[in-house]
C-alpha cells in the first residue's frame, strides 16, 4: 500500500537542503535558509579527489597558508584561484568542495557541489565555482550555475563564477607562493627588512641596501615574504622586477 506524505511533509522535501561531510565521516543535512559559516568547521571535502595517470584534469592537494592545512583542487583553474585565495589578506578560510546542494528548480532536483567557500574576515561567505571562460558561456552550464547563484545570494552570501585572471598576475602570485610559509625565511630577517624598506622606492634599490654590499638577491626572500603577507604591495599586474616600486602597508 503507498503512503503518502503529508502536505507540511511534501512542502519540507521542497526546501533547499545543504549537505555538510565531517572529519569524524558523519553527515549533516541542513535547510539552506538555516545554514550557517560555523557549519563548516571540522568539515571535509564533499568528495574525494583522485588523480589518474593519463587523466586530462590536473587534481591535487595545495599547503595552504591560511589554513595551515591541505586543500584539495580538481583543475589548474582552480588551483590558480586557490592560490588567489591564499594570498588574499581579506581571506581567513578555505574550503574546497565544501558542501553538496539539492533544490527543486523548475520541476527537477538538482545537486551541485560548488568548488570553494571562503569566509573572509569580515564575516562575509563568498561561495566559488570555477569554469574555463569558453564552458562558461555554454548556455547549459551556464544555467547550472546560475540556480545555486541564486539561493546563495538570496541567503545573504557572495556568490563568484570565476574563469580566469591576467596570467602575469598569476604568475607573481604563484612565485610569490614559495615564501608563503613562516620559517621558510627567518622571521628576524624579515623583520629587519621590514625596518629598513622605504615607501616608494624600487625593490633593486631595497635589495642592494639590505645586502650590505653582498650580491642582492641574497637580501630578495624577505622582501618577497613581506610581499606575500602583505606588508608590502608592489603592482602584480606587471612582471615583478628590480624597478617594481614597493609599498608599505600599515
Amino acid at each position: 500500500m503507498a503512503v503518502r506524505s503529508s502536505g507540511k511533509e511534501r512542502s519540507r522535501d521542497r526546501v533547499p537542503m545543504v549537505s555538510v561531510r565531517y572529519v569524524d565521516g558523519s553527515t549533516c543535512d541542513i535547510p539552506f535558509a538555516r545554514l550557517r559559516a560555523a557549519d563548516f568547521a571540522e568539515s571535509q571535502p564533499w568528495r574525494r579527489v583522485r588523480s589518474v595517470h593519463g587523466m586530462l584534469h590536473h587534481s591535487g592537494d595545495y599547503a595552504s597558508a591560511t589554513t595551515g592545512g591541505q586543500v584539495v583542487h580538481e583543475s589548474r583553474l582552480e588551483l590558480a584561484r586557490l592560490l588567489l585565495a591564499d594570498f588574499d589578506p581579506d581571506v581567513a578560510d578555505i574550503f574546497a568542495q565544501p558542501c553538496r546542494v539539492v533544490a527543486h528548480v523548475n520541476g527537477r532536483v538538482r545537486s551541485h557541489v560548488p568548488d570553494f567557500l571562503l569566509i573572509m574576515r569580515s564575516g562575509t561567505v563568498r561561495v566559488v565555482n570555477v569554469k574555463p571562460a569558453e564552458r562558461a558561456q555554454n548556455p547549459t552550464i551556464a544555467e547550472a550555475l546560475a540556480w545555486p547563484g541564486r539561493l546563495v545570494e538570496r541567503h545573504g552570501w557572495e556568490y563568484e563564477v570565476w574563469t580566469g585572471a591576467n596570467s602575469v598576475l598569476l604568475e607573481n602570485v604563484r612565485f610569490l607562493a614559495g615564501y608563503r610559509h613562516p620559517g621558510i625565511v627567518p622571521a628576524e630577517e624579515i623583520e629587519r627588512a621590514w625596518r629598513e624598506v622605504v615607501d616608494g622606492e624600487e625593490l633593486a634599490v631595497a635589495e642592494r641596501r639590505l645586502a650590505s654590499g653582498g650580491p642582492r638577491e641574497a637580501a630578495r626572500p624577505p622582501l618577497m615574504a613581506l610581499l606575500w603577507s602583505g606588508r608590502l604591495t608592489t603592482d602584480l599586474a606587471r612582471p615583478l622586477s628590480g624597478e617594481s616600486l614597493l609599498r608599505r602597508c600599515g
